[in-house]
């Protein structure tokens, strides 16, 4: 997701920060201690914190760098932010003075299953970890995630739900995986309802009421199976709230490396193309 916003923003008005680099022990030293990366007492959650502060307010950091390949901390790297300031990884929104350092908040809830290959296949491929060792991880996981990672989700500002087609293709993994993006009132939201009523004879795109979390939210609903010219529709809808907001290109917008392999989803590219629109407008706001 991070990586398709910057495409569209332009890398020179983004900066990428991952939280996974704020981790208090390498992957020797979690074993020895029996600890998971997941639990907040295995991070730097205070220099986490004072960090993104200091991006918010536009000074320098150095920042620590958490290698996943070798599973050890590299040099530290000097950061100064951008115009736009991206952070990926688990403990995001762990406490109040990290969620008050973001405009938009976005919690990535995929179908249980479908979070189990993901991290499978990027564990064993890109990570150097057998397949027996990500299962002895999940499930030594499993408690720390349900305490520490899971409770972040009532804090986002909108949730997205990736999951498989059932019918269609059960073992789905990547390009026809539908979505279903809750979008919570807490920020403002582009309206899609027009373009959605006129076409209602569409099941591959609906937005319905519903609630979340105790919470009236909006539901969009994107099937993997949209058509071409119906997801450029309302990425076209999107974009056009942004204008005037110089965006870099429309290329590789929903592209993901599937192994070697470069493909396209339509409704991660509008996923990525709303949170676009969100930075856009918290930073006119800004202004």
């Amino acid at each position: 997701i991070s990586a398709g916003i910057e495409r569209i923003l332009g890398p020179d008005r983004v900066t990428n920060i991952c939280s996974d680099d704020y981790h208090r022990y390498n992957r020797v030293q979690r074993k020895e201690k029996e600890i998971s990366a997941l639990h907040p007492d295995c991070n730097y959650v205070d220099i986490m914190q004072t960090h993104f502060h200091l991006l918010r307010q536009g000074e320098a950091i150095l920042k620590p760098v958490y290698n996943h390949a070798t599973g050890d901390f590299d040099p530290p790297m000097y950061v100064r932010p951008k115009e736009f300031v991206i952070v990926e990884g688990l403990l995001g929104f762990y406490s109040k003075t990290m969620r008050d350092a973001f405009d938009v908040k976005i919690y990535l809830d995929p179908q249980e299953e479908l979070r189990v290959d993901w991290k499978f296949q990027r564990d064993t491929t890109k990570r150097g970890y057998s397949r027996e060792e990500v299962q002895a991880s999940l499930e030594r996981r499993a408690e720390v995630s349900g305490k520490f990672i899971r409770p972040q989700r009532r804090y986002a500002d909108i949730v997205l739900h990736f999951y498989r087609p059932e019918q269609e293709n059960p073992k789905e993994t990547g390009t026809h995986l539908n979505a279903r993006l809750i979008l919570r009132p807490t920020i403002r939201h582009p309206d899609f309802s027009e373009f959605i009523d006129h076409r209602s004879q569409r099941p591959c795109l609906t937005i319905s009421l519903g609630r979340d979390e105790g919470m009236p939210v909006d539901i969009l609903h994107i099937t993997g199976n949209i058509k071409p010219v119906t997801a450029e529709t309302l990425m076209d809808i999107i974009m056009d709230n942004m204008s005037g907001s110089q965006l870099s290109t429309s290329d590789g917008i929903g592209m993901y490396s599937d192994g070697q392999t470069k493909r396209t989803s339509y409704p991660l590219a509008i996923s990525q193309l709303l949170t676009c629109y969100h930075l856009v407008s918290a930073r006119q706001g800004l202004s």
